[in-house]
């Protein structure tokens, strides 16, 4: 076996435990990521400049945070129950009848699918929209805005979990994993993905954001979002161990990483397209409700 870096033990996955409830990094990762989005959020929904070109007069913000507040709690819901979902779906089914006390249970080991939670959010935001008569696109690219931010911890905690490590390799960063049974030196593939999905993606799209005013433009950010992801993810799953779960005809060529980060692709150039076709489209102003004032 090549050396390599030892597995990373400086800080145990477990924070503290009292009996049998466990608050681990995994959790807390989570926690922060949602609360720091909502408090991001928030303070989107007082720039109301951030949301007209550059020499127009502001005339409101498309939401404000009596709407966040109302987002997060359903932004929660379909992170985690469609986190949950998508894993065992994309990644696990045949525990939908081996062991079904496990897709609940074994959240607490961790086991959350980014592309299940992103339909969860996904879902969130259609559904808080409608019932509180907000602009879908203009919300959701405030979303992609902060949503980097809970990537980026969620790729630190999978890091220090041992988890989702990368396939083997000889680089000079190589490491191994305690919980990999083979021992080998592998690509930190989570700190990667941390880099791009979290750090590079943020950059790019509060880049965009404060600089350009892409928030003028509707469905730009989130546009911006998906794309970069998709294509980072399908970057990423080159150096990613290989999912078991294709089947074997496919074991080699894609991974379910690959095949579920297209459609993402697909529709992050087709938001970039429509919304660099419309324009830079102001955003109406906003009453205490939260529902837009007629023009």
């Amino acid at each position: 076996m090549n050396e390599c870096l030892p597995p990373f033990t400086l800080i145990d996955p477990v924070i503290f435990q009292i009996g049998p409830f466990a608050l681990r990094w995994y959790a807390v990762a989570y926690i922060a990521g949602l609360l720091l989005g909502w408090r991001y959020m928030v303070a989107l929904s007082r720039r109301p400049k951030l949301y007209v070109p550059q020499g127009v007069p502001p005339r409101g913000t498309p939401f404000n945070v009596e709407d966040i507040d109302d987002l997060l709690l359903w932004v929660t819901i379909g992170v985690v129950g469609g986190g949950r979902l998508g894993y065992v779906l994309f990644y696990q089914f045949d525990a939908i009848w081996e062991r079904p006390l496990w897709i609940v249970t074994g959240i607490v080991e961790g086991g959350m699918s980014f592309h299940g939670g992103l339909i969860g959010v996904a879902l969130a935001l259609f559904f808080t929209c409608r019932n509180r008569k907000l602009d879908l696109f203009r919300v959701g690219d405030a979303a992609a805005v902060v949503t980097p931010i809970g990537l980026f911890f969620g790729r630190l905690a999978n890091f220090i979990n041992g988890e989702l490590w990368g396939r083997p390799t000889d680089v000079p960063w190589a490491m191994q994993f305690a919980n990999d049974p083979l021992g080998a030196c592998r690509h930190p593939s989570q700190l990667y993905e941390a880099a791009l999905e979290g750090v590079l993606i943020f950059a790019v799209i509060n880049i965009a954001t404060w600089k350009f005013r892409s928030l003028a433009r509707p469905g730009m950010n989130a546009g911006l979002f998906l794309l970069i992801y998709g294509l980072s993810r399908a970057l990423l799953e080159t150096v990613r161990e290989p999912d078991r779960h294709m089947p074997e005809a496919l074991q080699g060529y894609v991974t379910m990483g690959m095949l579920l980060s297209i459609p993402m692709i697909f529709i992050g150039a087709w938001l970039i397209w429509r919304a660099w076709k419309k324009g830079p489209v102001p955003a109406p102003a906003v009453r205490e409700t939260g529902k837009t004032e007629k023009a």
